[in-house]
């Protein structure tokens, strides 16, 4: 910290050219909001950033997604090494290559050279997910890719604008190995005025302060978020704290759970992050490369250090170690699409960790971000055949030290996305909304209740040849709670058939699963962890989430052990039982230790049976099944409950005592 140069900027310039930095990436995001055709694009699924001449972050905008926060700095400087001593004014590049520091070919970036005069000065960068790049099913997300082949067009740095002239043959090269070029011509223009927008307010900064204290201004915010981060981290004390969190499965396998071990490690100023002993990579596209995995590391630690800019200043004091082809430092051509999987369980453990170390603001484990992809013939619209349904769902976060956890939110992947609107989906696909609620009892229970999530029923309208994909996870390696909160739900999809109507359990990853007009689908999104012991939560607030239809009244005695009886529902009208609320906790806390350690056969068993439901079969007995046929997982079992042995039955009073 000591080595880091001292401002030499005025107080009053610096803080001008620092918030005019943001500004500029700000204007970006509504230049895209504005001018884009994708609907995926237009809910937010995008992010900006701007550069110094080396490529390093400057600034980034108030509303862009986590998931974007750590990479754009390396595909800046890869296209800089890719074109050194080659670029021009008005020239703009494309690259989407997750193998040089991206997330997934989706996210594709423009980049424009910013010049004053000859001198080139920075970049400003665009990122946005197109919905489609190819590949072998709609949306570009086949799970069952084992390499990068069947996921999509791979672009590494290539100009689409030489001088300030468009580069129609290569745009057409790109949008036409796609099932929408179309629109992706559309987004393509839309991305380059938006870094456009950063080229002229630079250039008018420029013209203001002059050049040199515009480039100094870039090196100065980032000391400045540099000296701060380091200051912080060296306010806290030194140690290392463990964790590791699982993907569901590998589908090439039999069942178990891959885990994600994650240690970190805080010496004077500096924090590393070890993934030694991260499980290889599997075989779909549930991987991560390096860059990816160094945003999730950025996006949990941003977290917990809200009042920070964002730019590589904060990254220099954090240091990531990923053994090469583990599943969180996957090596080309090894299938990456999926990266949002390891992504989110990277941050909530992040989160796990960080929460000991700053207990004013731990939380649980949030819900995990699905997409639904759906594509095929439009047949309400000749005038344009294909259609690419792609959606997103909002849910539950964790519960928190004191507060519960926000309902019905975007996913911690990107809380800048928009909650898709149902109308929009409905114009643009052949689909129609059945209902979309509020999932009652999703919300992990803990003295303090994770959010609530939802779940959401739409239909298939006039199609053909449409196929779907579900990229989920968490049916197995469930939410869960902390300091002694209990988990959410299970992921999965629902299809029913209109040739049968009868349900069919898809589960939570899926790829390629044909459907036809009429079909209706179905999934649910957890609600969060809980946080705290969910006996100490007080029954004044189960009452109250029964009557806003979070909690039912028998969960609020099952998970709660709070009784309350119904005096006139049609007037919300119901009250605790408090003898009976006593006596149901006492015997809850009797015999909820035995519960969560009886044998795991016997309550599959029971579930097969029809005594106990899944909620039970989690909350009770931390027992993971197929959902679908009720058979026992034994070595999912075995590391979900050690999971809930450590985070929530060692903080039970009485699993203390004894």
């Amino acid at each position: 910290m000591d080595d880091l140069k001292t401002q030499s900027l005025d107080p009053v310039t610096f803080e001008v050219l620092k918030n005019s930095f943001i500004t500029s990436v700000d204007q970006m995001a509504e230049r895209m909001l504005r001018t884009c055709y994708s609907f995926v694009i237009y809910n937010r699924d995008f992010s900006n950033g701007l550069h110094d001449a080396e490529g390093n972050s400057v600034a980034q905008g108030n509303q862009d997604i986590a998931v974007h926060v750590g990479t754009l700095h390396y595909t800046c400087k890869d296209v800089l090494r890719y074109f050194e001593g080659e670029m021009l004014p008005g020239d703009v590049y494309a690259i989407n290559d997750p193998y040089a520091g991206g997330t997934h070919f989706s996210d594709v970036r423009l980049v424009r050279p910013i010049f004053d005069d000859d001198a080139l000065i920075g970049f400003s960068q665009s990122n946005g997910h197109w919905s489609d790049l190819g590949g072998t099913v709609p949306g570009s997300f086949d799970v069952m890719s084992r390499e990068m082949f069947g996921e999509a067009v791979r672009i590494t740095p290539v100009r689409l604008f030489h001088g300030g002239r468009f580069c129609r043959d290569v745009a057409d090269l790109i949008a036409n190995n796609t099932r929408d070029p179309a629109s992706i011509i559309g987004d393509i223009h839309s991305q380059a005025q938006a870094t456009q927008v950063a080229e002229r307010d630079v250039l008018r900064l420029v013209r203001k302060y002059g050049r040199d204290q515009v480039t100094q201004g870039m090196a100065e915010v980032q000391d400045y978020v540099e000296r701060a981060m380091r200051q912080r981290i060296a306010a806290l004390p030194d140690g290392t704290w463990e964790t590791v969190d699982y993907i569901d499965r590998d589908l090439s396998q039999g069942e178990g759970m891959i885990p994600i071990r994650i240690k970190m490690t805080i010496k004077g100023d500096e924090i590393l992050f070890d993934f030694e002993g991260s499980h290889p990579t599997i075989a779909s596209m549930y991987n991560s490369a390096p860059g990816a995995t160094f945003s999730a590391v950025v996006a949990g630690t941003k977290t917990f250090f809200p009042d920070l800019p964002l730019n590589s200043g904060f990254y220099r004091a954090i240091s990531v170690k990923a053994p090469p082809g583990s599943i969180v430092a996957a090596e080309w051509p090894t299938a990456v699409t999926g990266f949002l999987m390891p992504f989110e369980k990277i941050m909530n453990a992040i989160f796990e960790m960080w929460s000991q170390i700053m207990p004013e603001r731990a939380i649980a484990c949030a819900f995990n971000l699905e997409y639904l992809l759906c594509g095929g013939r439009d047949l309400r619209k000749p005038e344009k055949p294909m259609f690419m349904f792609y959606e997103w769902l909002p849910g539950g976060w964790g519960g928190r030290n004191g507060k519960d956890g926000s309902d019905t939110t975007t996913a911690c992947f990107g809380t800048g996305l928009m909650s898709q609107p149902n109308e929009g989906n409905e114009r643009v696909n052949p689909t129609r909304t059945e209902r979309f609620d509020i999932l009652r009892d999703s919300a992990g229970p803990g003295k303090w209740r994770g959010g609530a999530g939802v779940q959401k029923t739409s239909t298939l309208l006039q199609s053909d040849s449409a196929v779907m994909s579900y990229i989920c996870d968490r049916e197995r390696a469930v939410v869960w709670g902390v300091e002694g909160g209990l988990p959410s739900i299970p992921h999965g999809l629902t299809l029913t058939p209109a040739e049968t109507g009868e349900d069919v359990w898809l589960g939570s990853v899926f790829s390629n699963y044909t459907v036809k007009t009429g079909d209706v689908f179905a999934r649910p999104t957890a609600g969060g962890g809980g946080f705290g012991d969910p006996l100490e939560r007080d029954p004044e607030r189960v009452l109250v989430d029964v009557i806003d239809d979070y909690v039912s009244i028998r969960r609020a005695a099952l998970d709660y052990g709070v009784v309350i009886r119904e005096v006139d529902a049609d007037l919300c009208a119901f009250e605790v039982d408090e003898a009976a609320t006593e006596a149901a906790r006492a015997e809850i806390r009797a015999n909820r230790v035995a519960w969560a350690r009886s044998e795991p056969a016997e309550v599959a068993a029971r579930y097969q049976a029809g005594e106990i439901d899944a909620m039970d079969v989690l909350r009770r007995y931390a027992v993971i099944l197929d959902w679908n046929t009720g058979e026992l997982l034994p070595k999912t079992t075995a590391q979900f409950r050690e999971s809930f042995e450590k985070r929530t039955v060692a903080h039970w009073p009485e699993a203390a005592a004894a």
